[in-house]
Parts: C-alpha cells; sequence; structure tokens
C-alpha cells in the first residue's frame, strides 16, 4: 500500500521545480496521487475496509486543497499538471 523509496524518489525527481525541491504543491500532488491510486486498488479487493477508506477521503480532500491553492497561485502550472497526472477537471 504504501510507496517504496525508489517509487517515492523518482516522483520526486520527476515532478520537482527545482533541484532541491521536494515540498512544492507539484511533488506534493504527485505523491499524493500515487497513494490515492495504490489505496483504491487495495479497496477493490476489500471493500469493507472502512479505516483505508477514510484515510482515502483524507488524502483525496488534502490532494483537491493543494491543487485549489496551485490554480489560484499559478493557472498554467495547475493546468500542466493535471494534464500530466491525468486528473479530470
Amino acid at each position: 500500500m504504501s510507496i517504496t523509496d525508489e517509487r517515492r524518489a523518482a516522483l520526486i525527481q520527476e515532478y520537482a521545480t527545482g533541484a532541491a525541491d521536494t515540498g512544492s504543491p507539484e511533488v506534493q500532488v504527485a505523491l499524493l496521487s500515487e497513494r490515492i491510486g495504490n489505496l483504491t486498488e487495495h479497496l477493490k479487493t476489500h471493500a469493507k475496509d472502512f479505516h483505508s477508506r477514510r484515510g482515502l477521503l483524507m488524502m483525496v480532500g488534502r490532494r483537491r486543497r493543494l491543487l485549489d491553492y496551485l490554480k489560484a497561485k499559478d493557472t498554467a502550472r495547475y493546468e500542466a499538471l493535471i494534464g500530466r497526472l491525468g486528473l479530470r477537471r
């Protein structure tokens, strides 16, 4: 269910805006999207795991807030990010 260190490093390198960037909204949204995808697959086989479902909903809300922040700050970066991640909206 969790992300491996190698996958995490690859996502950070792919979505980073600078050399030492680990906390930009793009990186945070990419990491949350990876975790959301993993948890969604888990819930397909464990439908009654309500504790994990609550965690999933909290992650989706956090990702939505980060995307709203990015849209308010820089619409071009927001559009590019949702295009790269394949998110709707």
